[in-house]
């Protein structure tokens, strides 16, 4: 911090003490707690204006659930992380801030880093990586770009919230080491480098305490030991003890208006319960966080001028190649364009992609283009032919391709009071997420209404989700009137959307319109705390023989020289609300796959996937590339590297299993409201190599289009310089990675000997460009940490001496160099 700064900083600390010196108790308690589903109250008695936060992983949504304001969609985290590129996370933020300051977002409730602990994790798409220091490093430079451009983040979800089964109620139990070692570890890197202005805790316990009320980890190790001097909140509804929550160092509870804070709040200091000066500490945290983003009169926002503006769709799309892991080549790509051959695109995830994951972290982007765009517009007129192959749904999903949409909102006598614009046929309205003119008191119904121009001829099925009564007609005829009900759904958010359900088939014949109308009747939601409507109008198209599909899809394969099947998962598989149960793609995918392998041997398997999945045919095709779900821009980066106009980026930022037997963590479900973290310090690669369990695709793996000769490694306690060659034909990027292997213990006797580590794990990494045959120096920097360990007994860190293994490693099953270091 320059002398400046640090002025600055006095100076907004100075209005802060300033500001909350002419606070009553009463409107401190009710700053404290969210005012509608997004924002905290204005006091304009001090100059303070109201905060607004949204969601933001991979893209700023804003404060409505809408498509009248598209967002910019970004790959997913997985991506992100798999580009292995704190710098490009960085510009990544960046883009984001912009996109927030545009929306008037104050505060992005993001980065998400919890660890891919197990692979059934149904939220990983959303998290970094399984491995501490990528996921610290990468968070780190997400939130420095968005707190450069004047925006707050909120590192979430602090901690131990690794999966989603019960994970409103579930007792995460982790020993200590593994808790230190591995779930704080990403927050206290960012803490440490990027100095968040937020944080969010989650829903779960740890250790017996839930995470809203845990003095311990909140007080004493996120604000003690690591100074941390930001504004913590909860996630949405997390907050269930007014004196529990404010004496465990929660300062706001979202969403409101009705929270365990504000009134309640300050009757509880009132009787006694409660010092007020743990609500002036929180109050204190709040107004930095505000003067920090510039919403507290006299107080200097940290930045005053925005970053220059960035385009978003062309960041977008470098994000996307940048992530993109090719994790197979037999000399199959980059395809040659220019050579006049022909290509196959097969499945359905080609025609109509994935680009983002399923939940909170949904935006509704301006445009999407799927590799059937992407490759439409890339290669030469004629050179390209489409097959559906095989769809990995075949239960309706919120109507999306051909149908306009919007709601009517209707009073009980039927006048209209509002309507809204819809992108598909979800509705998801929280809190005041309303179109204009429409209240929760004066609505009786909505109807999701309009046109719908189908793209096939035969039987389309139509449906609903979401709890309630409906009436749903089509053509103007009316086909099923009814109400659902709530099923076995474990997770709230789960059970809010309901399951999908068919309620009706009609025979429709494509380019004919046809009118749609879904009629429901809204609850009386008087005594709920946070209200909200969820329901959607449902389409599936013609369902023909998938025997039929596969040899349709082969036809063209076997015409081709080349063919590309697109394989995905859908939001019944991946989304926040639920785990996983297996790794196997939905539907007929895998046996597509094979059968196109086995007519042509030049197949490149594309995965639109947010985590890992079974590859059981993976030895039998050209090439597999990963793209994660990558975003708006997904399908023209796919044809940037197909076509070798840009080069794939990634290495694996979580370990593939060859299948999901072989995974050495899956428990994911609680026993008793216990889960318990059995496996301490192994998880992920740490755990393979314990275990000593082939992956299909080792952590850090990732190949590009050229080759890399490892020339010389030295290595110091502090930085490690490795010396590489580009030995190709292009110009490429390689990351460096570096792993410790302890080889010997300490000379201090048996205490050291005795400490169980990982036979491994990544010290550091860093990211080298070169052009053919030139050679380049990869400068390490190798954290104090890397060789520490928890102490329990001490309840402190401990140096660990003796002899390591350096390895330079092009992935952590692939070292290329190694030396020998002597710690004290």
């Amino acid at each position: 911090m320059t002398d400046a700064d640090q002025v600055r900083d006095q100076i907004r600390n100075d209005a802060v003490e300033a500001a909350l010196s002419k606070l009553d108790l009463d409107t401190k308690a009710r700053l404290l707690a969210g005012q509608d589903m997004w924002s905290l109250p204005a006091v304009p008695g001090i100059g303070l204006q109201s905060l607004v936060m949204s969601d933001g992983p991979i893209g700023v949504r804003g404060v409505r659930w809408t498509a009248d304001d598209p967002s910019i969609a970004l790959p997913s985290p997985t991506a992100l992380a798999a580009a292995w590129d704190p710098e490009l996370a960085r510009r990544a933020g960046r883009l984001l801030a912009q996109e927030a300051r545009r929306k008037g977002v104050h505060v992005l409730l993001a980065p998400t880093v919890n660890l891919h602990r197990s692979p059934l994790g149904g939220r990983h798409f959303e998290c970094y990586s399984e491995d501490p220091l990528l996921t610290g490093a990468v968070g780190s430079g997400y939130v420095t770009g968005v707190q450069e451009g004047g925006v707050g983040t909120t590192v979430k979800h602090f901690v131990g919230n690794d999966a989603e089964t019960d994970r409103f109620t579930v007792d995460s139990v982790i020993a200590p080491r593994p808790l230190r070692e591995l779930y704080l570890a990403p927050f206290e890197a960012i803490v440490d480098n990027a100095h968040p202005w937020g944080i969010m805790t989650a829903y779960n316990e740890v250790n017996g305490t839930t995470m809203t009320e845990h003095r311990y980890l909140v007080d004493e190790v996120l604000r003690g030991e690591w100074g941390f001097d930001g504004c913590n909140v909860s996630d949405w509804m997390a907050a269930r003890s007014t004196a529990g929550d404010i004496e465990g160092g929660l300062d706001v509870a979202m969403p409101g208006p009705t929270t365990v804070y504000g009134p309640a709040l300050a009757e509880a200091v009132r009787a006694g319960e409660v010092p007020e000066s743990a609500v002036d500490e929180a109050v204190r945290n709040v107004l930095r966080l505000a003067a920090r983003v510039g919403l507290l009169e006299g107080a200097p926002a940290v930045v005053e001028t925005a970053p220059a503006p960035i385009d978003g769709q062309a960041l977008a799309r470098e994000l996307a190649a940048r992530g993109f892991v090719l994790v197979r080549n037999q000399d199959l790509l980059p395809l040659d364009a220019t050579a006049g051959g022909t290509v196959a695109l097969l499945g359905a995830a080609a025609r109509d992609a994935r680009v983002l994951g399923g939940g909170s972290a949904t935006v509704f982007p301006e445009r999407v283009v799927s590799p059937l765009d992407g490759l439409t517009a890339a290669l030469p007129e004629g050179a390209l032919t489409y097959a559906v192959g095989a769809d990995p749904s075949d239960e309706p999903t919120p109507a999306d391709k051909g149908f306009e949409l919007r709601a009517v909102c209707r009073d009980a006598s039927g006048a209209v009071l509002g309507t809204g614009s819809l992108p598909s046929g979800q509705v998801q309205w929280i809190g005041d997420d309303l179109p204009a003119g429409v209240t929760y008191e004066t609505m009786a119904s909505i109807e999701v209404t309009g046109t719908f121009l189908p793209r096939e001829s035969g039987e389309h099925a139509f449906g609903t989700r979401g709890l309630g009564a409906f009436a749903l007609s089509v053509g103007g005829r009316s086909l099923w009137s009814g109400v659902q009900e709530m099923g076995n759904e474990a997770d709230p958010f789960e059970a809010f959307f309901g399951a999908p359900c068919e309620r009706a088939r009609v025979t429709l014949t494509e380019g004919e319109p046809v009118e749609v109308s879904l009629t429901y009747q809204v609850p009386d939601m008087t005594a709920l705390p946070l209200r909200a409507i969820m329901f959607s109008l449902l389409h599936l198209g013609p369902q023909r023989d998938a025997d039929e599909l596969i040899s349709e899809a082969v036809a063209a394969a076997r015409a081709a020289d080349t063919a590309v099947v697109v394989v995905a998962t859908t939001e019944r598989v991946e989304s926040e609300g639920f785990d996983r149960t297996d790794l196997r793609l939905p539907g007929r995918q895998d046996d597509l796959v094979r059968a196109v392998a086995a007519v042509n041997p030049n197949t490149v398997v594309v995965v639109n996937a947010g985590s890992p999945v079974e590859l059981p045919w993976r030895e039998d095709v050209a090439a597999v590339l990963l793209t994660w779900f990558p975003g708006q821009e997904g399908g023209a980066a796919l044809a940037d590297v197909l076509l070798g106009d840009t080069e794939p980026g990634g290495r694996l930022p979580t370990t593939w299993p060859a299948r999901f037997a072989d995974a050495p963590v899956t428990e994911v479900v609680p026993t008793e409201g216990r889960l318990e973290y059995r496996e301490g310090l192994f998880i992920g690669y740490r755990a393979y190599e314990k275990h000593a369990v082939a992956p299909a695709f080792p952590f850090g793996h990732g190949l590009g289009y050229t080759d890399w000769a490892y020339e010389s490694l030295e290595a110091t306690a502090d930085t490690v310089r490795v010396r590489v060659t580009n030995t190709g034909t292009r110009p490429g990027r390689e990351v460096v990675q570096v792993y410790l292997a302890p080889a010997a213990p300490a000379s201090d006797g048996a205490q050291s000997a005795a400490v169980e580590r990982p036979a491994s794990w990544l010290a550091g990494f860093a990211g080298v460009a070169a052009g053919p045959g030139e050679s380049v120096e990869a400068v390490i920097a190798l954290p104090a940490r890397a060789f520490e360990i928890w102490d329990e007994e001490a309840r402190g860190w401990r140096r660990i001496g003796g002899t390591y293994e350096v390895r330079a490693s092009h992935s952590h099953g692939d070292i290329r160099l190694t030396a020998t270091l002597d710690v004290e």
